[in-house]
C-alpha cells in the first residue's frame, strides 16, 4: 500500500509551479486569476487597518492568485456582480 504522504511529497517535488517568483507567476496569467474566500470580520479587521468590519459577520474576500486582496463584500451576489465586470477567471479552493 502506498503512503499518501510519500505520494504528496513526490508531487510537490515534481511541481515546478511551486517555485515561481511573483514576476514569473504574473507572466503566466497569475494576475488574471482570483479566488473567493469566506472570512470573518474579525480577521479582516486585522488585515485592513483603514476599514471597520463587524467581527461576527462573514465576508467574502476576493484575492488574486498571487495573494493580493482585490475586494471585500458581504454577499456572494456582490462578488458575482463585481467579477462579472472584471476580466478575471475564478479558481475554486479545495
Amino acid at each position: 500500500m502506498m503512503d499518501k504522504r510519500n505520494s504528496e511529497a513526490a508531487m510537490d517535488a515534481a511541481n515546478p509551479l511551486k517555485d515561481l517568483t511573483r514576476a514569473q507567476f504574473a507572466a503566466l496569467g497569475g494576475d488574471a486569476v482570483a479566488y473567493v474566500k469566506p472570512v470573518s470580520g474579525l480577521l479582516l479587521a486585522g488585515l485592513i487597518e483603514d476599514a471597520e468590519f463587524d467581527g461576527a459577520t462573514q465576508y467574502q474576500l476576493v484575492m488574486s492568485a498571487d495573494g493580493t486582496p482585490l475586494m471585500v463584500a458581504d454577499t456572494t451576489e456582490a462578488v458575482a456582480e463585481w467579477l462579472g465586470d472584471q476580466n478575471i477567471g475564478v479558481a475554486t479552493l479545495h
